[in-house]
């Protein structure tokens, strides 16, 4: 025999924990045993939240990934292990894959029958990494390879429980037997006896041979060989066998009481009743327990005895031959080996773990590690759980709170796969409180999220271990395993309680059955764990980020295979590891009964608390990868998925689930929850190896996994719902199933089909996001996946009844056909089970007289204790799940009023919800039946969704029905079945054809009725459109072949061939006949023209172009119809007036109509167009001559209307145009001449009017009769304005700037003249001072801070001010024209009104107010109203009445001194005053010269106001001072002018010519803002700037008003012979300076420059105040040696303005000149500031 090594003294204690416990591994023990996998090896609860923890992030460059370099090619199908085919891989278009359902749906019929698929997404699509590496942190499951093979584990687990049961009943079974020097497998050998029928049936039929050849023994048969064999199963397998056969009922019945049912998968309708005794003693008389335990007493003591003495191959050790005696205390055990060790010690996961959480192995971890045998690899501790990690991982202490051992690939209790959901750890603080009945709803563990859970960061809530199962016996029991009895639940008072050396749970010795006297000498197991209950699980491993873990797997990958790659010569290393390496070694590792290697993988992370790795709507809203269609957080709420009509969130279905895998981590056999389909994406990392069966074979796959390994289904039916057990490949194949492979890498997705088995790998560190989705097509395997679920009692993630009934009642309230397709079986199937389950239960329903819910109840009638309620309104999941089953009720529940308990239909009233008996739950007592919807709710909600899913079905029945009733059917019914196909929104397969049918019937149609129809416009409802482009001629061409009349009868002949009927086949033969008809009529009356008249022939021709075809017959009438016509017309329009066009087109009409040269109309035509044309050319002569001869004019336009000539309408209008200007000349001009002779002067016209129409004179090229009186008329009344020009001083200036200077004068004297608020007054003190003078004038009685006027001019202070040292008066020094800089601090000041002598500058000449009386009374003798009425007036008015003031102090009689001070005042007013008061002033100066004399001489009397200003030397007269010379003809040639002749004009004013503007609002001439505005009239000339201007000898007459001047002050005498004469407003704008050609003889009158508008600039600016004038100077300047007296003596004629008689008013002319463009004038005090910017200082 083999020696097998003996487990050490530790090892006695490692037993395994009964899934039935739920207390923690921390819990005290008598015993004393060492905690396995306790806190410091897996730790449960993490020192801080994950979502707290950082760690070193994740580069993304060092893995496999899309994109990158590091991306794993895409290899050829390559043989694989166990001779697999591939599954199919696919790369769809970018138009495919626009819509991932409708390209999986393309790609189903064919890959689903793989089970799983690939799809090798577009390179573009490749969305970002999302998960922040740094925060991300999950907790792993140790996988332990040979475990999780199905046939592995079940041998590993028997050969356990055998060697416990020999242990037990004192005989160690410690080595292997060994048979023909080779150890026997003693799981084999029981396999191989069961085959053959048993132990018995073996020996009879001589079997022992056959077994030896099967197991191997393939050597010489000999007898020693059978008899080896049946000793080894006698002595060590029968013993146990017969023990199983009478125990395992015991067990299984308890197993099936604690579970509440039956093991088998099958809906009982009679569960188990529930018993309050938890061990097998409660099963007494003819329990299974029982039989078993008297069977053995009774028979196998001396049976164990005699085999054990006479069996040689066993060797029992010396310390098992004397066992020590029974102790008296519960102490530990002594260390007697026990407990049976294989030859994979260390590696092996059994079925019952130590109490806490449960580690896959049968004696301590670290015992285990000490033994391992030297053909297990050897364990680096960077592979084993973080505790020992040498990658820098944290050690994890646990509470003894989370700890709970993890089994059936998640924890103990049968619950759903995957699942972490947050009700789950609500339980755990639920658990002590809650009624034990209640606590295995606790234990439920829906997928579905729970909206009122707090939210959770990255892995806070997966340090929390799942919680343990409830136990439903021992409700009383809340203590620790091993503290109280399990039967009774009372302590440990007498030191009698036995533990169970496997799962802990003490016994009472007095009960158990049967009782026990005395303590067992060996290590006691309870039956349970003796005969096992298949449970088995992953140990939970470390805490770890990406990084962390991608260092564990790259450790563990480069460890493994360091010695075990062979060398390679041609790399001289070991040949690299590739896929194929990979591949074999998992499957050698995983069916290795010798070899154990265990990994871990980080499977079912939470993405809702870890985080998605594809973008997300909430995280990332700018990512176009969130609302992405393929991403998997949006796939399951796709458009077609079913998904979407779940209300509330499933993890792991509606929401993703992340996998981190590592080499040779694996997940095992499984299909989807509700048989779904499912996406799985990877990120990136390694090859992940995918095995798939296709959902057809899903049965047989099943029924494979039960035949290889009953023993794990004996136990666990819902073995494949627990996602731990692998069977290979090799071995499926060999039971008839179809097993597929592929390989899926970085950036793929891989599809699993409705219930298809599917497993897998990982070749390496990876990082994969997985989630399910459900087409229209998944339903019906949805239904089937809940059946099986309600089968397995296997709790569901979602109810299936919901969720087609939301559908039905629809988001939107309607449901689409598409949903109506798969709802409406669907809801076929809910309504026939509904009905089926109901009725059901009510055939049980027990009671006399009417029910509840059946009948109508009388109040009479006997009461029906059965409770029913129509609940339509939503409930919570857990009040309409059935507590038996699991599954969810939803259309109807059984509800029991005492617990709360609900059960489904099936098992309601037949499970033990309360303490009623069966008869009175039958009977409805304290129990609610609870219908959500009604049988006849139900029916109507399919009938309305079986009609709509109907509708294509019922559509295509009339198309159908339609073509087979009528071989011609009636168009109008064909399109109406057509319209209404294309609104039922779902695929019809008749409607292409139908609508290609129809669409060739409406052309012909469309085309018929070209022909049909009457009027010929209507056969193209839009030709001008139609006509336009560049095909217009082959459109043209196309419809004249549509219009040839063989197209009628050909169209005929296609509606036979199509086979349809409407009204328009009908028309067309009745129209084919009428063309007929109309050719016979036409071709007579084309013979016979003569005998017709034009009416005839019309009607003829309308009704031929009716029928819309085209016949020569219509052609030729028609050009009969257009010469009659043409006839007539020519007739009608004899003598009548037609323009020269429309009898050039009358002729050119004939001659296209081909009418007779010899026809009389045509002759006459021919003439008048001759006399036309004659007539045109004369008129247009006359128009274009420069002189327009009006006579010849009013000839022709008589001859053309009294002669009817055809002339053009656009020349006769001119001709007309220019008559009527003329005669509307004349008609104003005589119209104006007799206002004129009014007696009342308020008649007359108006000047301004006057002016305007003599304007537009200028136009004409002659002046009408009466221009002449009414220029005379116009001269008599300018003469009077320009003697009131003289009056102030502007006999220079424009007659326009009268009025301008009028409106100065006014609103200067208002404010002199003022007698209101200026009154007189002690000199005063300025009491602010401003800076400048105020643009606004404001008088300042107007202003509300009231301050004081100053100076001559009465207004407020502004600028720089001076007082006068007599009177203390403050003036501006602007209106004093004294210069800022000319002043000096200490200098002192007398002003003009104390000392006479001192002079006051004056810009223009101040009238007296006699002369201005004087001047307003000859208005009344004017011809017309002059425009200076009204301001005359005022300014008089408003003399007057100063004057009226003042008279009483001009009295010389009372007269005295003390009115001095009242004398000066006024005195400074009238001074300031704008027309003189020449009395006044007289008087008040020779006052205050009497008074208060300052000047030695009194003053001179004042007689007229001159101004003092002097005119700018001009630029010729520089020239002649420079040189010394007085006549400009004796200055050298090169600087003379040269002559031009300028021609005058008549003294009609230019049409031109600007009209006046008024002047704009500006600054007074000294600065001062007042309310009134006026033109500046004065410059800044504060030093006393001197006006020069050209020589006076040219204008002597301008000097002859101041030779009589009294007062130096107040007149310019010239100073000397050259001294300039005074010519203001002499200044030209610089827009006016000459141009080049000028000066040239080339052209004598210069246009550029005396132009209209040139003249208009230069009058408007050269001829206002002043006499400086640039312009002058350029033209002095530029003129040559010869000519320079002639341009002097010209420009003074234009800008003076003397009034010379050689020519006829030439003053006048340069005034008109003022009156042009009046858009170009600008106000009068703007010119007078410009004027100041060419003022020179006095030298």
């Amino acid at each position: 025999m083999v020696q097998v090594p003996m487990a050490t003294a530790a090892s006695t204690t490692t037993m395994r924990a009964s899934p039935a416990s739920a207390t923690a591994s921390t819990a005290t023990s008598t015993r004393g045993k060492p905690t396995v996998n306790g806190n410091a090896n897996n730790p449960a609860a993490a020192p801080l939240p994950l979502s707290a923890m950082h760690s070193l992030p994740l580069d993304l460059t060092s893995v496999e990934r899309r994109g990158q370099p590091t991306a794993s090619r895409e290899a050829a199908k390559r043989i694989r292990p166990h001779g697999l085919e591939e599954a199919p891989a696919y790369t769809p278009t970018e138009e495919e894959f626009k819509d991932p359902l409708a390209y999986i749906r393309k790609i189903e019929p064919e890959a689903s029958k793989y089970g799983i698929c690939k799809i090798i997404l577009p390179g573009v699509w490749n969305p970002e990494f999302a998960i922040d590496t740094e925060r991300f942190h999950f907790r792993t499951r140790k996988q332990e390879l040979n475990s999780v093979e199905g046939s592995t584990r079940a041998n590993l687990t028997y050969l356990d429980q055998l060697a416990k049961f020999h242990k037990q009943h004192g005989t160690n079974l410690n080595r292997f037997p060994s048979v023909d020097k080779r150890p026997l497998d003693l799981y084999k050998l029981k396999k191989a006896v069961e085959q053959r029928g048993g132990f018995e049936k073996v020996c009879k039929l001589k079997k022992w041979a056959e077994i030896g050849r099967d197991l191997g023994y393939s050597g010489k048969i000999m007898s020693s060989l059978s008899t080896s064999l049946k000793n080894s199963y006698q002595r060590w397998l029968f013993p146990y066998e017969e023990y199983l056969r009478l125990a395992k009922p015991g067990v299984h019945q308890q197993l099936e009481f604690e579970y509440g049912g039956p093991l088998t998968p099958s809906p009982a309708n009679s569960p188990l009743k529930k018993s309050y005794q938890n061990t097998p003693s409660s099963l007494r008389g003819e329990s299974p327990a029982m039989r078993a335990h008297d069977a053995l007493n009774a028979s196998m003591k001396d049976e164990f005895e005699r085999t054990m003495k006479n069996i040689p191959m066993l060797d029992s050790p010396a310390a098992a031959a004397t066992p020590p005696p029974p102790p008296q205390t519960p102490a530990p055990a002594p260390p007697v080996t026990s407990g049976f060790t294989p030859v994979n010690a260390g590696g092996f996961t059994p079925v019952n773990a130590a109490p806490a959480t449960f580690a896959p192995v049968n004696i301590p971890r670290r015992d285990r590690e000490r033994e391992e045998r030297s053909f297990t690899p050897p364990r680096r501790p960077p592979f084993d759980s973080p505790v020992i990690s040498a990658k820098n991982t944290p050690e994890y202490r646990p509470s003894a709170l989370s700890s709970a051992p993890v089994v059936n690939g998640f924890t103990s209790n049968p619950i759903l796969k995957r699942q972490l959901s947050h009700d789950s750890i609500d339980s755990r603080s639920r658990k002590g409180s809650q009624p034990l009945d209640d606590a295995e709803n606790s234990g439920r563990r829906s997928k579905r999220l729970k909206k009122d859970s707090v939210p959770t960061v990255a892995g806070s809530h997966m340090t929390l271990f799942r919680p343990t199962p409830p136990r439903i016996p021992g409700e009383h029991r809340s203590s620790a395993p091993g503290e109280k009895c399990e039967h009774c639940a009372k302590p440990d008072e007498q030191g009698n309680l036995l533990i169970c050396e496997s799962c802990d749970h003490g016994y009472h010795m007095q009960c158990l059955d049967p009782p026990v006297a005395a303590r067992p000498d060996y290590d006691w197991n309870c039956p349970r764990c003796l005969v096992g209950d298949g449970q088995f699980g992953f140990e939970e491993g470390g805490i770890y980020s990406l990084k962390q873990f991608q260092e564990k797997a790259a450790d563990f990958k480069e460890g493994y295979f360091q010695n075990k790659m062979p060398f390679d010569p041609v790399l001289n290393c070991s040949r690299p590891v590739t896929e194929d390496d990979i591949e074999r070694e998992f499957w050698r590792l995983v069916a290795s009964l010798e070899e154990t290697v265990e990994v871990e993988y980080g499977a079912d992370i939470h993405s809702t608390t870890h985080g998605s790795g594809f973008p997300t709507i909430e995280k990332n809203p700018q990512d176009p990868y969130s609302t992405d269609p393929w991403n998997l957080n949006i796939l399951p709420y796709h458009p077609d998925s079913l998904f979407r009509h779940i209300k509330s969130d499933i993890s792991g279905m509606t929401v993703p689930w992340l996998y981190v895998g590592m080499i040779f981590s694996t997940f095992c056999w499984h299909n989807e929850d509700h048989y779904a389909y499912s996406a799985n994406y990877q990120h990136f990392g390694a090859t992940k190896t995918w095995y798939g069966i296709p959902g057809e074979d899903a049965e047989k796959f099943e029924a494979a996994m039960r035949d290889a390994v009953p023993e794990l289904f004996e136990t666990q039916p819902d073995l494949l719902f627990q996602l731990v057990t692998l069977l290979t490949p090799e071995q499926l194949k060999k039971a008839g199933v179809r097993v597929y492979a592929l390989d899926q890498r970085a950036g793929q997705l891989v599809i699993t089909f409705p219930q298809a088995y599917h497993a897998g790998f990982n070749h390496g560190f990876n990082f994969n996001e997985a989630v399910n989705f459900a087409p229209n097509d998944w339903e019906p395997f949805g239904d089937a996946g809940v059946e099986r679920l309600q089968q397995f009692r296997r709790q569901p993630c979602f109810s299936h009844d919901e969720l087609l009934w939301t559908a039905a009642e629809g988001a939107s309230g309607a449901v689409t056909i598409q949903t109506a397709k798969w709802l409406a079986p669907a809801l076929e199937r809910l309504r026939d089970r509904e009905i089926v389950q109901r009725k059901l239960y009510l055939d049980k329903h027990k009671h006399e007289g009417p029910c509840a819910v059946t009948d109508t109840v009388g109040e009479d009638d006997p009461k029906c204790q059965l409770g029913f309620v129509i609940d339509e309104e939503d409930v919570p999941e857990e009040e309409y799940q059935c507590t038996y089953c699991k599954a969810y009720a939803y259309m109807s529940r059984f509800k029991c009023d005492e617990s709360g308990k609900v059960m489904c239909m099936l098992h309601a009233g037949t499970y033990d919800c309360c303490t009623m008996s069966a008869e009175e739950r039958q009977a409805g007592k304290g129990h609610t039946l609870h219908y959500r919807r009604t049988a006849e709710a139900i029916e109507g909600m399919y009938q309305k969704v079986a009609e709509k899913a109907q509708l294509p079905e019922q559509w295509e029945e009339k198309v159908e029905k339609l073509l087979e009733e009528d071989p011609t059917p009636p168009l109008k019914t064909l399109r109406a079945l057509l319209n209404e196909g294309e609104r039922i929104p779902y695929p019809l397969k008749s409607l292409p054809t139908l609508k290609s049918f129809v669409e060739r019937c409406n052309e012909w149609v469309e085309e018929a009725t070209n022909y049909i129809v009457r009027k010929q416009q209507n056969r193209r409802k839009n030709e001008k459109a139609w006509r336009k482009g560049s095909k217009a001629a082959e459109m043209e061409e196309r419809d004249r072949e549509l219009r040839k009349v063989e197209n009628v009868k050909k169209l005929l002949k296609d509606a036979d061939k199509i086979g349809f009927d409407c009204p328009e086949i009908t028309q067309l033969r009745e129209r084919a006949e009428a063309i007929d008809k109309f050719q016979k009529d036409a071709r007579s009356a084309i013979a016979n023209p003569l005998l017709h008249q034009t009416s005839e022939f019309e009607e003829l021709l309308e009704l031929g172009k009716g029928y819309n075809v085209d016949m020569p017959e219509i052609d030729k009438i028609d050009k009969i119809v257009q010469q009659m016509k043409w006839n007539d017309r020519a007739r009608d329009n004899r003598g009548q007036f037609l323009t020269l066009k429309e009898v050039s087109d009358l002729i050119e009409e004939g001659d296209k109509l081909e009418i007779p040269k010899f026809n009389d109309y045509l002759i006459h035509y021919r003439e008048q167009r001759s006399h036309g044309l004659q007539w045109e050319e004369k008129a247009k002569e006359l128009v274009t001559a420069e002189v327009v001869h009006y006579p010849q004019l009013e000839a022709l336009s008589a001859q053309a209307q009294a002669a009817a000539l055809p002339v053009s309408p656009e020349t006769l209008a001119q001709v007309e145009q220019i008559l009527n200007k003329q005669r509307e000349a004349h008609r104003q001009i005589v119209s104006l001449y007799e206002r004129s002779r009014e007696e009342d002067p308020l008649k007359r016209p108006k000047y301004a009017e006057v002016r305007e129409t003599m304007e537009n004179l200028t136009e004409l090229n002659s002046k009408p009769n009466g221009t002449l009186d009414l220029e005379k008329e116009q001269k008599r009344h300018e003469d009077w304005m320009r003697k009131g020009k003289k009056l102030f001083g502007k006999a220079n200036a424009p007659l326009h700037i009268l009025k301008s200077h009028m409106e100065y004068v006014l609103e200067r004297n208002v404010d002199c003249f003022d007698i209101n608020a200026d009154k007189p007054r002690l000199p005063a003190e300025p009491a602010s001072r401003e800076p400048s003078p105020s643009e606004a004038k404001l008088h300042s009685w107007e202003d509300p801070r009231f301050r004081e006027v100053f100076c001559i001019c009465r207004r407020i202070e502004a600028g720089m001010m001076i007082e006068c040292e007599l009177c203390h008066e403050w003036y501006h020094g602007k209106c004093l024209k004294i210069a800022r800089g000319k002043v000096k601090d200490d200098e002192k000041y007398t002003c003009p009104i104390c000392d006479w002598r001192v002079r006051i500058p004056r810009d223009a000449a101040r009238p007296k107010l006699e002369d201005l009386q004087a001047w307003q009374d000859e208005i009344a003798t004017l011809p017309f109203q002059p425009d200076e009425e009204d301001i005359l007036s005022k300014i008089i008015d408003n003399a007057q009445e100063f004057r009226s003031h003042v008279a009483p102090f001009c009295n010389p009689v009372m007269a005295t001194a003390d009115e001095c001070e009242t004398q000066r005042f006024y005195l400074r007013k009238i001074e300031g005053a704008e027309i003189l008061l020449a009395f006044e002033t007289n008087f008040f100066r020779q006052e205050l010269h009497k008074w208060s004399p300052v000047a030695p001489e009194p003053p001179p009397v004042l007689e007229n106001s001159k101004s003092t200003r002097k005119p700018r030397p001009t630029k010729l007269q520089k020239l002649m001072a420079q040189h010394g010379v007085d006549d400009p003809e004796q200055l050298p040639q090169s600087l003379r002018t040269k002559p031009h002749q300028f021609k005058r004009k008549s003294s009609e004013p230019s049409s031109s010519r600007p009209q006046p503007l008024q002047p704009a609002p500006g600054r007074s001439d000294s600065g001062t803002p007042t309310s009134h505005t006026f033109p500046a009239g004065t410059a800044s000339m504060h030093s006393g700037p001197i006006l020069m201007s050209s020589d006076v000898s040219h204008h002597p007459t301008n000097l002859a008003g101041y030779a009589g001047s009294h007062d130096p002050h107040f007149t310019m005498s010239p100073q000397s012979a050259t001294s300039p004469a005074f010519a203001p407003h002499a200044f030209m704008h610089a827009g006016g300076l000459p141009s080049p050609a000028f000066g040239s003889s080339a052209s004598p009158r210069a246009p550029g420059m005396f132009n209209e508008a040139g003249i208009g600039r230069m009058d408007s600016v050269a001829l206002g105040p002043g006499g400086d004038s640039p312009m002058r100077d350029a033209f002095a300047g530029g003129a040559g040696p010869s000519g320079g007296a002639d341009v002097a003596q010209m420009f003074n004629d234009l800008t003076h303005g003397a009034e010379e008689e050689k020519e006829k008013n030439p003053d006048r002319e340069t005034e008109e000149r003022g009156k042009d463009e009046p858009a170009k004038w600008r106000p009068y005090e703007e010119l007078e500031d410009e004027i100041d910017l060419f003022f020179v200082d006095e030298p």
